[in-house]
């Protein structure tokens, strides 16, 4: 991407947003931050669905002739590619001419196919700085993407599902496989899943919120009252590599603080900018 293609245009990284955890918001503007520093474009704004600054809010303030929009969401699902987008008046092609200025609303971060090497990162991390006595090869571990999963809307397991299909097909780990909060397969059916003694579990979420650091280490079988006594002293809730029947087990932070979603977001303003001649 040329620097001058976007120097006119601003960008906004929008979220979710919850009154319920502070730290959901923390990805939001970590990457927002690292893609300031890099000046490609006119300003880069934070905004959310359900907190302030409501995107709204946020878009009426910027004076940038072009917006893109990048929603950090991990898939395709009920809010990023239904309720926001229509509420905010985008039509089929995603693209919105207002008085003032042209807004351009991407695809979801977590659908884009970058996110592979984004998952085989924070497995691979996570596995290395807790070596125990020594890292095992991938070939000798099995892979699980947790996500929420959700009857509201089957596509929001789809992009997790879309992941392990390519991480399978390079035959890096043993095995890989999806579990899920609320759907089938579960989190705790990893153990019986698994066909090996290693494990590494990389929670799909955009956040370290409260699935990530206290229900998710609740269904791997670390014991509610330890999880809540850890959080309670700023300690991490899950420590690596921790044994459960006869398993040894890795456990990831999300996927979505990983320092690479910047390059995400920005792939997929240059993929819509292509797309529509926004760039120009």
């Amino acid at each position: 991407m040329n620097r001058e293609n976007f120097s006119t245009a601003a960008l906004v990284l929008l979220g979710h947003g919850t009154t319920q955890n502070e730290n959901s918001a923390a990805p939001v503007y970590q990457h927002a931050a690292e893609l300031r520093r890099r000046g490609l474009f006119a300003e880069v704004r934070e905004a959310f669905w359900k907190q302030e600054p409501r995107v709204q809010a946020v878009l009426v303030e910027i004076k940038a002739p072009r917006v893109f929009i990048v929603p950090l969401f991990l898939s395709e699902g009920y809010f990023s590619a239904g309720v926001i987008p229509r509420e905010l008046g985008f039509g089929a092609d995603s693209r919105l001419q207002t008085s003032d200025a042209r807004l351009f609303y991407c695809k979801p971060i977590g659908t884009h196919e970058s996110m592979t090497s984004v998952l085989l990162a924070r497995a691979g991390d996570v596995v290395a700085q807790s070596p125990f006595p020594r890292a095992p090869k991938p070939k000798d571990l099995t892979l699980f993407i947790a996500g929420h999963g959700t009857d509201r809307n089957k596509k929001s397991r789809q992009s997790i599902e879309r992941q392990v299909e390519l991480i399978r097909a390079k035959q890096l780990y043993a095995g890989v496989h999806a579990i899920f909060m609320e759907e089938d397969p579960r989190i705790a059916e990893c153990y019986s899943l698994a066909q090996t003694r290693n494990l590494v579990v990389v929670p799909f979420f955009l956040s370290d919120g409260l699935h990530v650091v206290e229900d998710i280490p609740v269904l791997l079988g670390e014991p509610e009252r330890l999880v809540k006594q850890r959080l309670a002293a700023g300690q991490l809730t899950w420590r690596n590599p921790t044994e459960r029947n006869g398993k040894l087990l890795w456990y990831s932070p999300a996927v979505g603080t990983d320092p690479h979603i910047a390059e995400v977001v920005v792939a997929r303003v240059r993929e819509l900018a292509a797309m529509v001649g926004g760039a120009g």
